[in-house]
């Protein structure tokens, strides 16, 4: 079946580990306008962190004009957190800058702290995040020295479930499905604070974004011949 890539076309990838979703959705503009012949417009529906893998829906063309309405689909993150440190972006970006108590921490308070994270919540963004300060990022702000100070925002978390908890390494294994602008790192934090110790992400992978699940994702290094299979 070929596909048009003007008229407009949307597919999702598996964004690999330590590449931004900007770097990502430039590898497969670069292969698509090089094979095609001309400079295909894309743009990618929802930002992941580079240290975060997973679904990454790309538009082309005219679907670039749904980009808004696949941001608003519900979506579905597992995630491993290293409780009692922190560090200053939640997530291994950055050495652990602090360590706190964990004696008092058990699977049952952990399932029972996590109920305040469920429904509508404030949360705080990370500010080593793609959060536009006066058009500026506030990841680059940060590394750039300055202080940074983000609102409270309203998000919905549908649901978290702890799926495995290692008490001797601290390791926390959870699967958490959730709305629009939720960060899992901010959630982190969070718990860490809500458990009276500290957390950050060692691992995060988004597995869904509305009906785009991972299994349906293309991988990121076969864009070229999924491109001449479709061609066919």
């Amino acid at each position: 079946m070929n596909k048009d890539f003007k008229a407009g076309e949307v597919f999702a990838i598996d964004k690999p580990y330590r590449i931004s979703s900007f770097g990502a959705l430039a590898h497969v503009r670069y292969v698509l306008s090089h094979e095609l012949g001309y400079k295909v417009k894309i743009g990618h529906a929802g930002t992941l962190d580079p240290l975060a893998t997973g679904v990454l829906i790309l538009c082309t063309g005219k679907a670039t004009k749904r980009i808004e309405e696949f941001q608003g689909h519900t979506k579905e993150y597992t995630a491993i957190l290293q409780l009692g440190a922190t560090t200053v972006s939640y997530d291994m970006e950055h050495e652990e800058n602090e360590h706190f108590p964990t004696e008092h921490i058990t699977r049952e308070l952990i399932n029972s702290t996590l109920q305040q994270f469920i429904g509508d919540i404030e949360q705080v963004p990370p500010t080593y995040s793609a959060v536009k300060i006066n058009g500026d990022r506030a990841c680059d702000l940060r590394r750039a020295g300055e202080e940074v100070t983000l609102k409270i925002k309203n998000v919905h978390i549908d649901e978290i479930e702890v799926t495995d908890f290692d008490a001797e390494k601290m390791l926390l294994s959870i699967r958490v499905v959730c709305g629009k602008g939720t960060y899992i790192r901010a959630l982190a934090r969070d718990l860490g604070r809500a458990l009276g110790s500290g957390a950050y992400l060692t691992a995060l992978r988004r597995t869904r974004i509305g009906d785009f699940t991972i299994d349906k994702c293309l991988d990121y290094e076969q864009i070229k011949e999924w491109l001449v299979q479709t061609d066919k």
